[in-house]
């Protein structure tokens, strides 16, 4: 058997999970090899998956794209690239069902780019294309015999369409152009650094949390499992010893259901099955079962090490040693996940600084590595539905200041077709909504409205959070948090707050009953962030919209604390939730609750000493408006923990309001 040796490799998605493995065993083996890491670190990749190689003088990471034909090629041709080892893919099925096309660039696309890379170059000695068992389809349930590497190829989601198509112009390019090409074919993988979308560390981190594990279907769908280690020894083994033109199946025949991975995790944990796992809606098509025969593989000297036992012990211990490694996962945790494409982990710890090299567009010229100053932009661009109201307009100015690229929606909520258009128009990663209706002076306006207030509240809402979920993009919702009253369990003065899982008690306005049940539908929808905004203040005091203009110009006022939206700071931190993958519900006010005559005492202090007022109770305030109004504490905890230096209700109001507008001299101030 002859045996190949490469000197300078490309390895495509190593900041991913089983390449990054590769990555690391390689330069652990054979140090002399230079190993080169193109990732355009997207949301399921890591830099730190790859700090074992750091310290190598072997080891190269270029942050990019392979779609980029210029990338690929300078790389080729300045780093010397004889061998290329293709990782990148979209992977996650779930994903493909919501946004196939990116599947397609990526999967598809991207392969071609690095094909007629190699064509051009005439220098590429091993290409080896890492496609997926599901490629061959479902196998029977009463097979004996796994499918061979001849078996015919039948995918049956968009995911696996795409990776068999990617393999059909691998082997065009190794037929057409002798490029020496050669396809492996794996069972599912699991170990440390997996992103967590996927069904072990998907569970292991839920039971960390004591959450139900989601099943999909009845669970009784079989699966194949390979312990990371085992599958890059198999990479080891294709790359040295693997033959030109040929395909590998790297799998197991020990198969088990996913009903009974979900019982072996909770037995890791000690959780009871029956009260843990939960079963949720199946995905569109879910494959019974994939069984691979894999003696071609083992005939070339590779065989599986790990027991089933042995590697989940492993993973176990390192998500609980390491639960933080991805960041906010909330998103990857759901039944039924759609990570939607978003950047990943870049230079997001401080390890992994100065790791990224770069090339400019104009000249492909090696650039040094990024600085720890440094300050690298996501890739990201908004859209944002609102543009003639308060909120959207604010968005627009907090874009223009960070210096994030972005466009006003120009199709009405509740004409889909508009909304698709200007979702190909725009090309946006994120959709904020901050259109609605909620009546000119106030919400009376609603109760004589109520169609057009229903047409953009409800309607409009769930359209653009439907068009947003067949995009892939998530939807960033500025709702209210004026569908709640104090009761007995929330007593006045308790400091005990409406958390986002209350249900809403107050019908008082129709405005409230609209967006208490939008927001209740927006549950079914996995790609919105809703935001409960209440009684918005900001530093602008010349706006009517602004809740502390508003009461400064009335003649008299109730006194009830409150929770309120100080929209200066809070504002600022919806663009990072989005940038966050942040979603479901949450409270959008600051922590605490503050009077009107609190209120009014500032503003006296800091803008008017003159200025006066008067109280009147519930009741007299009944009679000179149409709809009653929410009074409410909200519990901010959940938002708190995300932003730990979130101010309360009075010290951002100071920050943010008061003293930027002070008229009233400092010595004669609180």
């Amino acid at each position: 058997m002859t045996t190949y040796s490469p000197k300078n490799i490309l390895i495509t998605g190593a900041a991913g999970f089983i390449a990054s493995h590769v990555a690391n065993r390689l330069l652990r083996n054979y140090p002399d090899y230079k190993i080169v890491v193109l990732d355009k670190l997207d949301y399921c990749s890591n830099l730190k998956n790859l700090l074992p190689s750091r310290s190598s003088p072997n080891f190269k990471f270029v942050k990019g794209d392979i779609a980029s034909a210029d990338l690929v090629n300078f790389l080729l041709i300045t780093e010397s690239i004889d061998t290329i080892m293709h990782f990148a893919a979209q992977t996650h099925v779930d994903n493909s069902f919501g946004n196939s096309f990116e599947f397609t660039k990526n999967n598809i696309y991207g392969t071609h780019v690095l094909l007629e890379a190699c064509k051009v170059t005439g220098q590429i000695r091993r290409f080896i294309h890492v496609s997926t068992d599901e490629v061959y389809g479902e196998t029977d349930e009463d097979a004996v015999v796994g499918n061979h590497e001849a078996s015919q190829l039948l995918p049956t989601n968009p995911y696996s369409a795409t990776k068999a198509g990617a393999e059909m112009l691998v082997m065009a390019y190794g037929r057409s152009y002798d490029l020496p090409v050669i396809t492996t074919r794996g069972n599912n993988v699991y170990g440390p650094n997996q992103f967590p979308e996927k069904l072990i560390p998907k569970f292991i981190l839920l039971a960390m949390k004591g959450l139900p594990l989601p099943i999909h279907g009845d669970g009784s769908n079989v699966r194949s499992y390979l312990y990371c280690e085992d599958v890059a020894e198999a990479f080891e083994v294709v790359l040295h010893r693997g033959e030109v033109g040929h395909v590998y199946n790297i799998g197991t025949k020990k198969e088990r259901r996913v009903i009974d991975v979900a019982k072996d995790i909770c037995k890791l944990f000690s959780l009871d099955p029956d009260n843990v796992i939960k079963f949720v809606d199946n995905r569109p098509f879910n494959d019974q079962r994939y069984f691979l025969d894999d003696q071609k593989l083992k005939n070339i000297g590779w065989s599986e090490r790990t027991t089933w036992e042995e590697g989940l012990r492993k993973t176990k211990e390192w998500y609980t040693s390491n639960p933080n490694w991805w960041g906010d996962v909330s998103g990857a945790l759901l039944p039924h996940p759609r990570m939607f494409m978003m950047p990943g982990q870049f230079e997001g710890c401080e390890e992994t600084k100065g790791m990224v090299y770069q090339f400019t567009n104009t000249q492909m010229k090696m650039v040094v590595p990024t600085s720890k100053n440094s300050s690298q932009k996501l890739s990201i661009k908004f859209l944002i539905y609102g543009r003639t109201g308060w909120i959207g307009g604010l968005l627009g100015k907090i874009c223009e200041k960070q210096g994030i690229p972005f466009e006003y929606g120009r199709g009405r909520l509740e004409e889909r077709s508009q909304l698709i258009l200007d979702i190909q128009n725009v090309k946006p990663t994120h959709v904020f909504n901050a259109a609605g209706v909620t009546g000119r002076p106030n919400v009376d306006w609603c109760e004589s409205h109520k169609p057009e207030t229903i047409r953009t509240n409800v309607v409009g809402t769930l359209t653009l959070a439907d068009v947003c979920r067949e995009h892939g993009l998530l939807m960033m919702n500025y709702a209210t948090g004026c569908i709640f009253e104090y009761d007995d369990a929330h007593p006045q003065g308790s400091g005990i707050g409406f958390k986002e899982e209350d249900k809403p008690n107050f019908t008082g306005s129709f405005y409230s009953k609209t967006k208490a049940m939008v927001e209740e539908l927006l549950k079914e929808f996995d790609n919105v962030c809703t935001l409960r905004v209440r009684m918005p203040i900001s530093s602008d005091l010349s706006n009517p919209r602004n809740f502390i203009t508003k009461i400064a110009r009335y003649d008299k006022v109730v006194n009830i604390p409150n929770s309120m939206t100080v929209l200066d700071e809070l504002l600022p931190i919806s663009v990072e939730m989005a940038k966050r993958n942040c979603r479901g519900i949450w409270n959008f006010t600051n922590p605490g609750v503050i009077s009107h005559n609190e209120i009014l005492e500032m503003y006296k202090s800091y803008m008017d000493p003159n200025f006066k007022w008067a109280n009147f109770t519930l009741e007299e305030q009944a009679r000179v408006i149409v709809a009653p109004r929410s009074n409410n504490e909200m519990d901010a905890s959940k938002l708190k923990n995300e932003f730990p230096e979130l101010l309360s209700i009075k010290d951002s109001l100071i920050k943010y309001v008061f003293e930027p507008n002070r008229k009233v001299p400092a010595r004669l101030g609180n």
